[in-house]
């Protein structure tokens, strides 16, 4: 099997699985040999937050100097930034020969009648891939949930993570924030080490407390107290936390609640590796992600976000607002999946903007570019378009610009991944 084959493979699968639970997941590993069992981890669960979390930790430990395996989803530009070892997309080789054996292995279960969904392969196959490259820590993401989460496979990490908890994913996850706390803070294990973001509404605080309680756990909430903000804008901040400076090349204040996880995880990594505060300070500094606040220009002020949800919607609106108060025109193009709070989302944002551009990211769930005009229609200053695709709605966007412009790229992390190519292209 070759890469492009393994890629194939996996995105053939069920997008879901037909019955809820770990069981089949845990059957396919069993048949693999149990790779999961070789590692040691840091599992991380939230709304938001969760891919500047993991990728920082990762960058910790690598800063450190141990082989590191990351686990993230979903993708924005290649299909193995899902599967990093040491920052780094997985060798295609390795990734092709440990989708090869969960194939073999999957097709042995479907004869007894076990379904294996898209995302159990693809965990499945990325376990693999840290055994074969020997990974001292791997950082795995949850997919989706926690509790019943296709990564939940592993006894105890090291460190359980619980980032920002909002309302998201509410017909599968749950109606409120406790449903939604109880799924994620499925992660956490007997006697374990949880570090929870400070913030937390006090529902999901609630249920990561009690959680905690029930399963004799340690945890860590950073204190929101102990932290001053040196500076703050489009490019990152700089702020002081536990007498220490620190700085995130990543935009937006809701990096410090992110970064402070961050450095509260590593001190508990201490304990099973050596990791000095340096580390940990170079880790966060040099943690960049694509989509998340991404500059690509400042004259038209270009950005690219993928603050899919209404929660991330927010904090990339806060965190750009400042400068495009000053810009003569704003000029958005967005794509949302339907099953968010599209309209709550945006509203802010398409208040400011001059002329909106909707587009249908390429997904089952795309809310299509019609219905999103619309929405866009009540709010924006001038005009919603409809664009009949991503090139035209970039091609448009930027036709509409000037120097003193801004031109924002928002909604779904699956649009970001379309959308980047063309940014690329232009300012490479």
């Amino acid at each position: 099997m070759i890469y492009s084959e393994a890629v194939s493979y996996i995105h053939s699968l069920l997008k879901f699985g037909i019955r809820p639970g770990l069981s089949g997941m845990g059957a396919l590993l069993r048949l693999l040999g149990n790779p999961e069992k070789e590692q040691k981890y840091v599992h991380v669960a939230g709304t938001n937050g969760k891919g500047s979390v993991c990728t920082a930790v990762s960058n910790v430990l690598i800063e450190a100097g141990y082989t590191v395996g990351l686990y993230t989803s979903p993708f924005v530009s290649e299909f193995l930034e899902r599967i990093q070892i040491n920052g780094a997309p997985v060798d295609k080789e390795i990734f092709a020969h440990s989708v090869e054996a969960v194939k073999s292995a999957v097709e042995a279960l479907a004869q007894d009648g076990v379904v294996i969904t898209e995302f159990e392969a693809l965990t499945a196959a990325g376990f693999l891939c840290f055994k074969a490259c020997e990974c001292d820590a791997v950082v795995l993401e949850v997919g989706l949930g926690g509790r019943l989460d296709a990564t939940n496979v592993i006894e105890r990490p090291l460190v359980n993570v619980i980032t920002s908890l909002s309302l998201d994913h509410t017909g599968v996850l749950g109606e409120t924030l406790g449903d939604i706390a109880f799924e994620k803070c499925g992660i956490i294990k007997e006697n374990s080490n949880v570090v929870s973001s400070f913030g937390q509404p006090q529902m999901a605080l609630n249920v990561v407390q009690h959680t905690v309680k029930e399963h004799s756990a340690n945890l860590v909430i950073p204190d929101e107290n102990g932290i001053e903000i040196i500076k703050s804008d489009i490019f990152g901040t700089d702020f002081i936390y536990k007498n220490h400076n620190w700085t995130v090349k990543l935009p937006g204040i809701h990096q410090v609640k992110n970064m402070t996880c961050v450095i509260e995880t590593a001190n508990i990594l201490k304990r099973s590796f050596y990791i000095t505060d340096e580390n940990i300070f170079n880790g966060i500094m040099k943690t960049k992600l694509p989509a998340r606040v991404e500059v690509f220009s400042k004259n038209p002020l270009v950005i690219l976000d993928g603050g899919h949800n209404e929660d991330g919607a927010s904090a990339f609106y806060n965190t750009v607002l400042s400068e495009i108060e000053k810009r003569k025109r704003v000029i958005v193009v967005a794509g949302m999946m339907g099953d968010k709070a599209v309209e709550k989302s945006l509203r802010p944002l398409m208040k400011k903007t001059d002329i909106f551009y909707a587009v249908t990211p390429d997904n089952p769930r795309a809310m299509s570019a019609l219905e999103l005009a619309n929405i866009a229609g009540k709010y924006v200053k001038n005009k919603a378009y409809a664009a009949k695709s991503v090139e035209e709605a970039v091609t448009n966007a930027f036709s509409e610009a000037d120097s003193d412009s801004a031109v924002l790229f928002v909604g779904s992390l699956y649009l970001a991944g379309e959308i980047r190519p063309f940014l690329t292209k232009i300012y490479e």
